[in-house]
């Protein structure tokens, strides 16, 4: 894992967030006011209560950039768009961009989609992936290059689906939403794009990706068994339901 900030001491870094003690109060940039319950309950069920530093402004004044409207030429070429979501944008989340990117490049389709990854909170960001994560995919020839961000009110509106690996993840990303200000309303049937990815699951019967930040060996693998089953599923509903990605 790699260390939360270059000025949290040496001997705290191996551990992370995981293990900091409570009587520290590290001023991490936590997306705390728009996940109370993170307040003190934080990254992967420690007990630090950490002090929030979000500002309010940064998220309204991504979403409210002004935007010129599409013709019809231009949202028919616009490439389809899919972000997935876990908690710290370490382990499950990367890894489901690398599946789905995979299986674009494999298909020829790599001009047609836009993908990226992110996390509820932001412990992590700018850090590559677990590399136990980027270890389990790269024996299945799949690359993690992504490094972690933090989701952010501009993604609502730029992509076109959003996958959360569990029910927390969805929760709180739909609370995040519903608190951040947009100048324009949004459609009625916005929220239908934050979907769980184990929805589109057909071998399988889990109804959540679960983090194996914890476990050993077997929970990188049975991430990316779910993930591959989810998102081989997801590609093909978005292909028929968006026949223009073929035809362009």
């Amino acid at each position: 894992m790699k260390a939360l900030h270059s000025g949290v001491p040496t001997h705290l870094t191996s551990r992370l967030c995981h293990s900091l003690h409570s009587s520290l109060k590290p001023q991490f940039h936590v997306l705390l006011p728009l996940f109370p319950s993170l307040q003190t309950s934080t990254c992967h069920s420690t007990s630090v209560k950490l002090t929030a530093s979000f500002s309010p402004g940064s998220a309204s004044k991504a979403s409210m950039a002004a935007s010129t409207p599409s013709t019809e030429t231009e949202t028919e070429t616009k490439p389809f768009s899919v972000l997935f979501v876990c908690l710290g944008n370490i382990c499950r989340s990367p890894a489901a961009e690398g599946v789905f990117t995979d299986l674009v490049k494999k298909r020829g389709l790599d001009s047609k989609f836009k993908i990226d990854s992110a996390g509820t909170i932001d412990y992590h960001e700018g850090n590559q992936a677990d590399p136990r994560m980027r270890a389990a995919s790269k024996r299945r020839g799949i690359e993690i290059t992504s490094l972690s961000r933090p989701i952010k009110a501009a993604d609502f509106r730029d992509f076109d689906v959003i996958l959360a690996m569990d029910k927390q993840n969805r929760a709180d990303i739909l609370e995040a939403f519903n608190r951040w200000k947009f100048r324009e309303p949004l459609p009625e049937d916005a929220y239908k794009k934050v979907k769980l990815m184990c929805s589109y699951c057909k071998k399988h019967d889990e109804t959540e990706v679960p983090d194996p930040y914890y476990g050993g060996a077997q929970g990188f693998e049975k991430v990316l068994d779910l993930l591959e089953d989810a998102c081989e599923s997801l590609l093909d509903s978005v292909l028929a339901e968006n026949k223009h990605i073929l035809d362009s």
